[in-house]
């Protein structure tokens, strides 16, 4: 941006020394208006070149964070379902090792587990009822 505006400072005095020097130029307002002008173009022109360039950077850096995060996500949420398989399988451990248990139970008193299923349907049913 410096850079620009000594250009343009630079090519305002060169024209305003070469105006003096030969009779009949522009008058100086003239001249400094038509500066202002080009400066303002030469200006716009390399605004819109940095502003290309800053979108680009911000749209790298912008993606380069979301791939990060993303990945970080990803990574945090495998670990999760390695742990939630983990448990899974253990929970399926211990009710396979129940499930013989209750088996075994329920084999040596028919009878004591039947009363005990129906008298758990009966107060269930209570339960229910009341709401």
């Amino acid at each position: 941006m410096l850079t620009c505006l000594k250009a343009s400072s630079q090519a305002l005095r060169a024209l305003v020394d070469a105006n003096q020097l030969q009779p009949g130029g522009l008058t100086y307002n003239s001249t400094v208006k038509t500066m202002k002008v080009r400066a303002m173009l030469f200006h716009s022109n390399e605004l819109g070149d940095e502003l290309e360039v800053l979108k680009n950077e911000v749209s790298r850096l912008l993606n380069d964070k979301g791939e990060e995060m993303f990945d970080a996500a990803k990574t945090r949420a495998d670990a999760l379902a390695d742990q939630i398989k983990g448990a899974l399988s253990e929970l399926g451990e211990t009710l396979s090792e129940q499930e013989d248990h209750v088996e075994a139970l329920i084999g040596e008193r028919p009878i004591v587990a039947m009363a005990s299923a129906f008298a758990l349907g009966v107060a269930i049913g209570f339960m229910l009822r009341r709401h």
